[in-house]
């Protein structure tokens, strides 16, 4: 794993600490930029935003701060969440070729096998993906013309595991 990529995963797991409550040292915590709403983002994810605005940040670290925030669903649903799936993108004038980026936030206490992957509406453009055991999060994956594409969460309990404890595909930017 790169250097950048374990800080910001470090850096998520603290955002994620801090906003349940529990007392992060200060030496840890780093800046973190504003948070802007995608136009195109949902009821479900502004109050989802409005609710949990540190792991929302934190999601946005890990894709950069050009990045607006697109979609927040918690999985497999609201009344159980496991995991929190991010879309973030990069605002443009055609929204099928907006660059995106997705994150699955592991919402779980301990390591899950989890798959995130991300494929562009440009099928010349194809799909990209992250998979293995984290405690964190899977991603982040990008797509430079990402926007109106797919975006496939799964997290189980072992790569091995016949049964997933989220199965997900969804949208990756409010098209429609």
């Amino acid at each position: 794993m790169s250097i950048a990529k374990f800080a910001a995963r470090s850096f998520l797991a603290t955002a994620t600490i801090a906003a349940v409550g529990i007392a992060v040292p200060q030496a840890q915590a780093a800046p973190t930029p504003a948070v802007k709403l995608s136009d195109r983002a949902d009821a479900d994810t502004r109050a989802f935003a409005a609710a949990h605005p540190g792991a929302v940040r934190a999601a946005l670290v890990v894709c950069g701060a050009n990045y607006v925030l697109e979609n927040a669903e918690r999985l497999p649903s609201s009344d159980n969440r496991l995991a929190t799936l991010f879309t973030y993108r990069i605002p443009g004038n055609i929204p099928n070729d907006e660059p995106t980026c997705a994150i699955l936030d592991n919402n779980t206490a301990s390591t899950k096998w989890m798959k995130l992957k991300l494929c562009s509406n440009w099928i010349a453009d194809g799909c990209a993906e992250d998979v293995g055991n984290f405690t964190s999060y899977a991603g982040p994956v990008y797509r430079a013309r990402g926007g109106c594409g797919k975006v496939y969460a799964i997290m189980k309990n072992s790569a091995g595991s016949g049964s997933a404890l989220v199965d997900a595909i969804r949208n990756a930017t409010n098209c429609d």
